[in-house]
């Protein structure tokens, strides 16, 4: 018999939805069974869910066709739950390795009712706080079970529905189910625990409560807040359904309630200033109709103040109350940030001179209204004309001829600007003042932190590649990639993004988790890959000429990416014996990651070897190369538009994914052949491994999942979106 059927509702959380799934199906036990359920989501949480499900014999998916929310979501999963237990799990957190071994042994040895597991809460920043549990038990309870009358202060322990694995018959005959609406975990938890006659508490971090930046209710401002009430009037209609027996416990449970109402009120992210008085006086009402007849009890200091001032109905003096405590906190914070800010003030004050000016030049414009025509664009660190950015300028340009582009480019990179485009040179007046009063700003990357986001100006991030390396706060977990990163500084410039550019549902999942904000996704294939798409025949001979490459020559482009962890390394690669494995027709290009543009060096001239590391477009390479050669960049995303081999040439995989960290096992889920040494490179070009059918079957997966969007026509839908105000036909899923 299946042991525990775990239960996954899914709702928005395509971004953390397979580190949730992985952490279940990966712990060692065997005898479980996961159902996920897709509550509608209009994300991609349906179709990973499916994914899983047709690989893994364990996973169950059901696919709602409608959005019924999180409760009824919970309850499709139980009816067709066949454990003995049942665990609800959300789909945005996940499991700690191995716990599952440690509840499974306490499962058999003591056939709880309800089994109370402990948590952590894992912050956006990588900071993890423990739970109260230790608060509520000083002392462990140990591996016996209790009823909650001999051990109440069970009660306080977080009335989430996550953190308790529940004996599915015991659910069953208790006839207990899930209500709709917010706030659900409350009338499911509490009437779980006065009913069982078994409870159990295993002292053990099972569950990573995520934190999330964006998207969780807890952040979200509404009355739908008010939907508390109706979820804790569901818990005593139940304790008086059940008479007398309850009796004894309602002091407790209506000291929680009122805790729970106050926490909820207290929340300035949840209840507007408007709707705190209505809120308060359903506090007062509750308290009158649900007092147990001999009293409650009350906690002392400043929350027994506030129980006290509720009874009363006392809003202006409990509104009062709050005001001096949010100032009392406000100083202390203003007080500590004052004295870290101390140092930096200092430094700043050292500046050039020309650079203060500047700034004050830039602030003077952002007082002057924004040109509701202007579009500034930039790539690469102010690299000059590429990628993405480019990409929709010249869509723009055609379809938006209204909108004046403007570049901004550096100093440097001036000569490799095309005829015909106008553009800024970093850090002149013209710069700052096209910053300042641009209506759009289009990137690949962020721009300086001291660009301000102005009322009716739109940011447009479009990124520079699928990542396979992680990214943005995911970083965090690994520190030796992530060396002097400012992850809240980063959070504040994401936070200016108005539209962020996915190639596909995968980047769009990777993005969510590492640059969580309130930006719109547009997903919709990459601008900079509709030229490999749309050109012609006669485009790619006319190349191919331009590079001197003949027709019947085969031309290898190898283009490794950086290592930000490892600045000096340069994987093994020896273009002669390379060469010498091609034969008189092979020709190689060779291109170093942008990285390194100012700190290229002539390479020593090799025949039939040209380094093209200078040159300012690169699908010009993936046009004219036969073969890609490349290990984690991007680049294999955008090549694999072309259906050309591509070889993954990884030396260093397993020291790369440890300390730099990658989204998905490069080497198990390939776009073609892997060589895993320079001489397994050369065995590949020697005996045909290249474009072998295992190689173009590889290819035509990857193609599957990251490149379904690319027709040609990306860079128009972003400028029909971002430009032109047009809103997309909604997705079918």
């Amino acid at each position: 018999m299946t042991l525990i059927s775990f239960v996954v509702p899914a709702f928005r959380v395509q971004g953390y939805l397979r580190e949730c799934l992985d952490s279940i199906l990966d712990q060692p036990v065997a005898d479980i069974e996961v159902i996920g359920v897709d509550d509608c989501s209009p994300d991609d949480s349906g179709e990973i869910l499916a994914e899983y499900a047709a690989r893994d014999r364990r996973m169950h998916a059901v696919r709602l066709t409608e959005n019924v929310g999180l409760g009824p979501a919970r309850n499709v999963g139980l009816d067709r739950a066949v454990g003995e237990y049942v665990w609800f799990v959300d789909g945005d957190d996940w499991l700690a390795p191995e716990c599952l071994v440690e509840v499974a042994e306490r499962l058999r040895a003591t056939r709880p009712d309800v089994l109370l597991v402990d948590h952590v809460r894992t912050h956006w920043n990588n900071a993890v706080t423990r739970s109260a549990m230790a608060e509520v038990f000083p002392e462990p309870p140990g591996e016996g079970t209790f009823r909650l009358r001999d051990r109440p202060e069970t009660l306080r322990v977080l009335h989430t529905a996550w953190n308790r694995v529940v004996r599915r018959q015991f659910l069953g005959d208790l006839g207990l189910r899930f209500a709709p609406g917010w706030y659900e975990d409350v009338s499911f938890s509490y009437p779980v625990l006065m009913a069982a006659e078994r409870i159990g508490v295993l002292d053990r971090v099972c569950v990573n409560y995520r934190q999330r930046r964006s998207g969780a209710i807890t952040r979200t401002r509404g009355d739908r807040h008010f939907e508390v009430f109706h979820q804790w009037h569901r818990v005593f209609r139940l304790m008086d359904s059940w008479g007398s027996v309850v009796d004894d416990l309602r002091p407790a449970v209506f000291e929680r309630m009122i805790w729970h109402y106050l926490t909820v009120l207290g929340n300035g992210q949840r209840i507007a200033p408007e709707l705190r008085p209505a809120f308060f006086a359903q506090i007062t009402a509750d308290y009158a109709r649900w007092l147990p007849p001999g009293g409650y009890p009350a906690p002392g200091g400043a929350e027994g103040l506030k129980h006290r001032l509720v009874a009363a109905g006392r809003w202006r003096t409990f509104s009062a109350l709050r005001t001096v405590y949010l100032a009392r906190d406000t100083a202390r914070r203003t007080a500590r940030t004052t004295r870290r800010r101390v140092a930096p003030r200092a430094r700043r004050a050292a500046r050039l001179a020309r650079d203060t000016l500047l700034r004050e030049y830039y602030r003077a414009e952002l007082r002057r209204p924004v040109d509701p025509t202007l579009a500034v664009y930039a790539a690469y660190w102010y690299r000059g004309y590429a990628d993405n950015p480019a990409a929709v300028h010249e869509a723009a340009r055609r379809l938006a001829p209204q909108v004046r582009g403007v570049w901004i480019v550096r100093r440097d990179r001036v000569h490799t600007m095309p005829e015909g485009v106008e553009y800024v040179v970093a850090g002149t007046p013209a710069y700052y003042r096209a910053l300042a009063r641009a209506r759009w700003l289009v990137n690949n990357v962020n721009f300086p932190d001291y660009v301000r986001k102005r009322p009716g100006s739109v940011h447009v991030q479009t990124h520079h590649g699928t990542p396979v390396k992680v990214m943005g706060l995911d970083q965090q977990r690994y520190p030796i990639g992530a060396v002097g990163m400012d992850f809240a500084g980063l959070l504040r410039r994401v936070d200016r993004w108005d539209f962020s550019i996915s190639a596909n549902s995968f980047s769009t999942q990777m993005w969510e988790r590492a640059y969580p904000a309130e930006y719109t996704t547009l997903e919709v294939g990459y601008p900079r890959n509709d030229r490999l798409v749309n050109a012609t025949a006669e485009e790619v001979l006319r190349l191919r000429a331009e590079f001197g490459l003949g027709l019947g020559e085969r031309v290898v482009l190898y283009a490794p990416t950086h290592r930000e962890h490892l600045p000096g390394y340069r994987p093994p690669f020896d273009p002669g014996r390379l060469l010498d494995v091609l034969g008189p027709a092979g020709r190689l290009l060779m291109r170093s990651h942008y990285f390194h543009d100012r700190e290229r060096r002539a390479r020593r001239p090799v025949d039939r070897v040209r380094d093209v590391s200078g040159h300012p477009r690169v699908e010009d390479l993936y046009l004219v190369a036969d073969v890609l050669v490349t290990d984690y960049s991007s680049a294999m995303f955008d090549y694999a538009v072309l259906d050309r081999p591509i070889v993954v040439y990884a030396p260093d995989w397993e020291a790369y994914r440890l300390a730099r960290g990658v989204y998905f096992d490069l080497l198990a889920e390939p776009p073609g052949a892997v060589a895993t040494s320079f001489a397994d490179l050369l065995d590949l070009f020697r005996a045909g491994g290249v474009d072998s059918a295992e190689a173009t079957r590889a290819r035509q997966r990857f193609r599957a999942r990251f490149c379904a969007l690319e027709d040609g026509h990306a860079a128009e839908r972003v400028v029909r979106r971002v430009f032109l105000g047009e809103q997309p036909q909604p997705r079918c899923r």
